[in-house]
């Protein structure tokens, strides 16, 4: 896994130090970047800045407002915004050049629903359609006319995300927030954490791979995957471990006609359209935690569980071909899938941004900010996120989210 050559930052002491600077530390830079002066200090250490192995460049790209917390559909409601809003957003620091457009596909997702989970689901789109979002129940009868490719015989219905929800250029929302967070004085560095050292109840400073030792007011984990490893060097502990998802670009046979959206199967399987072909995926079989450098790919996911599937929910997919396959990460967050987001009760300036469990990249816009909001105002301003906080970790008191691929 070959990484840039590592590079010591300009200083020996900073205000902030972000551990991680895919999207969600590219984004909390951004935020705090915006809010604050030059005469603030904020250093963004990635190990690979090429992320060829980062979560965010491996992941679906998507987002939705299908959830069962409140919380979760607003955080992605402004998420909407951000990609609506990005080129105009991000213009002035794309001088003389076009600013990023995001490409969002807003195709929906469809979620298959069995009979017998039909009030849990019928629920979930009456919540959602309450705080504005435009989830719409759909009978089997409705689903045949509005998607006649899907087979309906064992479904209760489905909810269907008729705007506001499908998927985007995530390598794009990176480049962006992490050029803007550049050119608004931040300072990255190609280089790795590698301890923690603490004196009176704080972090006081960071050990990096190239024998630099840094001071920090406060120290924000963004680490993905790694978030484990980040609480660890502070003495800390996170319910957060490194989880394989396999993603498949396959071509089919038999086209699909109209504007398909991501179909999500009883199953656990998702497909949706890549242009002429189709990405899907699924939670794998063996699923445990896997080492922070395993990304082998077990192609017998797709051959014993995912076609299978694709075949009953869409009889069209009788004849595929995988064209690309690989392996990504979530930071999967084993109490209840929630990102932890929040200051350390007792290392007090240690703040969480971990455990979204396959969110990251979509609640990526709001969690920068709600953490931006918490290091330099105190408490959260715009979106209420208290219920994402560490200490429900020691209290072993989970805030479950119902719906979760």
């Amino acid at each position: 896994m070959p990484i840039p050559p590592y590079k010591a930052p300009r200083r020996t002491s900073y205000d902030i130090v972000i551990v991680g600077g895919a999207a969600v530390g590219s984004s909390t830079a951004y935020w705090m970047s915006q809010a604050i002066g030059p005469e603030t200090s904020i250093l963004v250490v990635e190990r690979d800045s090429t992320f060829e192995f980062s979560s965010t460049a491996l992941s679906t790209s998507a987002i939705r407002q299908q959830y069962s917390n409140p919380i979760n559909v607003k955080i992605s409601q402004f998420g909407i915004e951000i990609i609506n809003s990005f080129p105009e957003r991000m213009a002035k620091f794309f001088p003389g050049e076009p600013a990023p457009d995001l490409g969002f596909k807003e195709h929906g997702y469809l979620y298959c629903t069995s009979p017998e989970g039909v009030d849990s689901a019928r629920a979930r789109v009456e919540l959602q359609r309450s705080l504005g979002a435009h989830t719409v129940w759909l009978t089997p009868d409705q689903i045949r006319t509005q998607f006649p490719y899907v087979n309906v015989e064992d479904l209760g219905g489905a909810s269907w995300g008729a705007r506001e929800e499908g998927w985007f250029d995530s390598m794009g929302l990176l480049n962006g927030f992490r050029r803007a967070a550049r050119g608004s004085g931040v300072e990255y560095i190609d280089n790795c954490v590698t301890g923690l050292t603490l004196a009176g109840g704080k972090v006081a400073s960071a050990t990096l791979s190239t024998g630099q030792t840094v001071s920090c007011g406060t120290l924000v984990n963004a680490a993905g995957p790694r978030a484990q490893q980040v609480a660890q060097m502070a003495g800390l502990s996170i319910p957060v471990e490194p989880r394989k998802r396999y993603s498949f670009v396959f071509s089919s046979a038999t086209p699909i006609p109209g504007k398909m959206p991501n179909v999500i199967d009883l199953s656990g399987t998702f497909v949706r359209p890549e242009g002429e072909l189709f990405l899907t995926g699924n939670t794998p079989q063996m699923e445990i935690a896997k080492d922070y450098t395993d990304f082998e790919i077990d192609h017998a996911e797709f051959d014993d569980y995912i076609w299978p599937s694709l075949y009953h929910r869409i009889p069209d997919f009788d004849a595929l071909k995988v064209q690309q396959a690989w392996t990504g990460h979530y930071e999967y967050n084993v109490l209840d899938h929630n990102g932890i987001v929040g200051y350390h009760p007792r290392v007090t300036n240690f703040m969480f941004a971990n455990g979204f469990s396959g969110h990251g990249l979509q609640q990526s816009p709001a969690v920068g900010r709600a953490v931006s909001e918490l290091i330099l105002q105190g408490a959260f301003q715009t979106l209420d996120l208290s219920p994402f906080c560490y200490e429900r970790v020691e209290r072993n008191e989970p805030f479950l989210e119902e719906a979760v691929i």
